[in-house]
C-alpha cells in the first residue's frame, strides 16, 4: 500500500505435492494476490532468469509495488544455465508504457493557477518516489504556494521553508487543516487522497478546483474527481511544465495574488501552533524528539506506528528519502527492520528508530540481528506505559474503557534487554537529564537503545476526529473564525 518495490522469494513444497496439502504447503499464490502487482511459481528452472528480470522490471516500473516468486522445493534443487536477461528484453503486454505528458493541458493549468487567490500543493509519496523534491521547491517558490505533504510525502521540503506547512490530515498541522479547507486550488502531486488525509471527504477542499499529477492511472478521479489530472511521473511533468511556464510568452507573477493569502496562513501559524510541552514535572515525547532531530538534522529516521509516530511526523524535520514509516496500513512493528534496511544500504549513516513501547515488543528479536552484524542503529524508545494511539482512542470515543491497553505491566526492563543482546541500554526520565542523555545517545559509536520515559496520559493533537472535515480538529485553541482572521490582517 505504501508503494514499495519489493521482491518476495518465497519457499514451496515440491511440484508433485503442490495442490495436495502436503507438509507445510501453503498456497503463497492466491494468498497474496490482492496485495501484490504480480506473482510467479517457478515451475521450470530454466525461466528463472526470465522470471527475475521480469518482477524487478514490474516491481519498478510506474507506481511501484511487490512481487513475488514462489519456488517449489524441487527446482530449487535443480541445476540451469544462468542466461543473463537484459532489460530491454522484457516484454509485458499488460504493462503499458507509461503515458507520455499531456503537454496540452499545460495552458490550461497554468491559467487555473493564475486565477487562483488561495493554492495549496498537497504531495504525496509518489513525489518522494519520483526524486521531485528539487523540482516542487522551485514550482512552489515561483508561483509562492505553500506546501502541505502526507505522512508518505514527509521530507519533500525542508519544514523550516517559509512555505512549508508541514502535514496535513487526522494529525496535521492546524494551519496545513485550515488552508486546504479553504484552498481555492488544490494540486495534488503523487497523493491518492486517503482518508486519513482528507477526513470528511466530501468536505475536504470543497471549494477548490482540484488538479491531479500522479503515475497510476487508478488513483486519478478514484476518491475525487479532478478538473485536470496528468498521469505520469511528478516529476518530469513538473519539469516540462516549468519549462513552458518559462517560454511562455505571458510574462507570469503570481506573487502579488497569494500574497494576502500566504499572511493569512502565517497569521494561522503564529495561532495555531504545535507546541512542545515544556515541565520540569515530566518528560515530553514532544521535546524528545524536537531535540534529536535538532542534534542530528541529517540522520535517516524510521517509525513505528502510533502516538510517536504522528508526533515525529508533526517535530522531526528531514531531508528528502530520510523518513521511512509505515503509513497505508499502520504496521506496529516495522520501525526496527527497517532501520535494519536503511543502515546496511547506508553503512556510514546516522540511522535512528524512534519506536514505542507497545509497537517496539512486536520485533525487538530482530536485536539479535542488529547485535550479531554490530549495526549501529539508534533507537528511542517513547515509554508512556500504553498503547499510547489506542488509549487516547478508547478515552476520547470509547468513554474511556480502557481495553488491554496499559503496559505497565507487560513490558521488559529495555535497558536491561538491551544489555542481554550486547547492546548499551540508557534511560532518561527527567528533563534536566535529556541534553546529556542525548548526547551520549547520539554520539555512541554502536548500536544503542534509549527508554524515554515520558508522561503518561498524554494525547496527540492536533486531531480529526473520524467523519469529521479537517477544519473541525480537537486539540487546537477554540474561537478559529474567517472573520478574526480577516479583521487581524486588516489591522496589520
Amino acid at each position: 500500500m505504501d508503494s514499495v518495490p519489493i521482491i518476495l522469494i518465497t519457499g514451496q513444497v515440491a511440484r508433485p505435492f503442490i495442490g495436495t496439502d502436503a507438509f507445510q504447503e501453503v498456497d503463497i499464490f492466491g494468498i497474496t494476490l490482492p496485495i501484490v502487482k504480480h506473482s510467479y511459481i517457478v515451475r521450470d528452472p530454466r525461466d528463472m532468469s526470465k522470471i527475475v528480470a521480469e518482477a524487478f522490471y514490474i516491481a519498478t516500473h510506474g507506481r511501484p509495488g511487490p512481487v513475488l516468486i514462489d519456488v517449489p522445493k524441487d527446482v530449487g534443487l535443480e541445476k540451469f544455465t544462468y542466461k543473463f536477461f537484459p532489460r530491454c528484453d522484457v516484454y509485458l503486454p499488460g504493462c503499458k508504457p507509461l503515458v507520455a505528458v499531456r503537454k496540452k493541458l499545460f495552458p490550461r493549468l497554468l491559467d487555473l493557477i493564475q486565477q487562483s487567490n488561495q493554492p495549496v500543493l498537497y504531495v504525496g509519496g509518489g513525489a518522494i518516489t519520483s526524486n521531485s523534491s528539487t523540482v516542487i521547491e522551485r514550482f512552489s517558490s515561483l508561483f509562492k504556494i505553500p506546501i502541505t505533504t502526507t505522512l508518505m510525502g514527509k521530507g519533500i521540503v525542508s519544514d523550516n521553508n517559509v512555505l512549508s506547512l508541514g502535514m496535513l490530515g487526522m494529525h496535521g498541522t492546524a494551519y496545513a487543516n485550515f488552508a486546504v479547507s479553504e484552498c481555492d486550488l488544490l494540486i495534488a502531486l503523487g497523493a491518492r487522497f486517503d482518508d486519513r488525509v482528507t477526513g470528511k471527504l466530501d468536505e475536504f477542499a470543497c471549494n477548490a478546483q482540484v488538479v491531479h499529477i500522479d503515475i497510476d492511472p487508478a488513483e486519478v478521479g478514484k476518491n475525487r474527481i479532478p478538473q485536470i489530472a496528468i498521469v505520469g511521473d511528478v516529476k518530469d511533468i513538473l519539469t516540462e511544465f516549468l519549462s513552458y511556464v518559462s517560454s511562455s510568452p505571458i510574462f507570469l507573477n503570481n506573487i502579488d495574488r497569494t500574497s494576502s493569502w500566504n499572511q493569512r496562513i502565517n497569521l494561522w501559524k503564529k495561532q495555531y501552533p504545535l507546541l512542545v510541552p515544556k515541565n520540569v514535572a515530566f518528560l515530553s515525547a514532544q521535546e524528545v524528539l524536537s531535540l534529536v532531530t535538532q542534534l542530528e538534522p541529517n540522520a535517516y529516521f524510521t517509525t513505528d506506528v502510533g502516538q510517536h509516530q504522528m508526533w515525529a511526523a508533526q517535530f522531526v524535520n528531514v531531508l528528502p528519502r530520510h523518513w521511512m514509516s509505515s503509513s497505508g496500513l499502520g504496521t506496529m512493528g516495522y520501525g526496527l527492520p527497517a532501520a535494519i534496511g536503511v543502515q546496511i544500504a547506508n553503512p556510514n549513516e546516522k540511522v535512528i528508530c524512534i519506536s514505542g513501547d507497545a509497537s517496539f515488543q512486536m520485533n525487538l528479536q530482530e536485536l539479535a540481528t542488529i547485535a550479531q552484524y554490530n549495526l549501529p542503529v539508534k533507537i528511542i524508545i517513547i515509554n508512556n506505559k500504553w498503547q499510547g494511539m489506542v488509549r487516547q482512542w478508547q478515552q476520547a470515543f470509547y468513554r474511556e474503557r480502557y481495553s488491554h491497553s496499559n503496559m505497565e505491566k507487560g513490558s521488559p526492563n529495555f535497558v536491561k534487554l538491551a544489555q542481554a543482546f550486547g547492546i548499551l541500554g540508557l534511560n532518561v526520565e527527567f528533563r534536566k537529564d535529556l541534553n546529556k542523555v542525548l548526547e551520549l545517545f547520539c554520539n555512541y559509536n554502536g548500536p544503542v537503545i534509549l527508554d524515554c520515559r515520558v508522561k503518561e496520559e498524554e494525547n496527540c493533537y492536533p486531531m480529526v476526529a473520524p467523519g469529521k472535515s479537517n477544519s473541525q480538529m480537537i486539540g487546537i485553541a477554540k474561537g478559529y473564525s474567517n472573520n478574526n482572521i480577516e479583521r487581524k490582517l486588516s489591522a496589520k
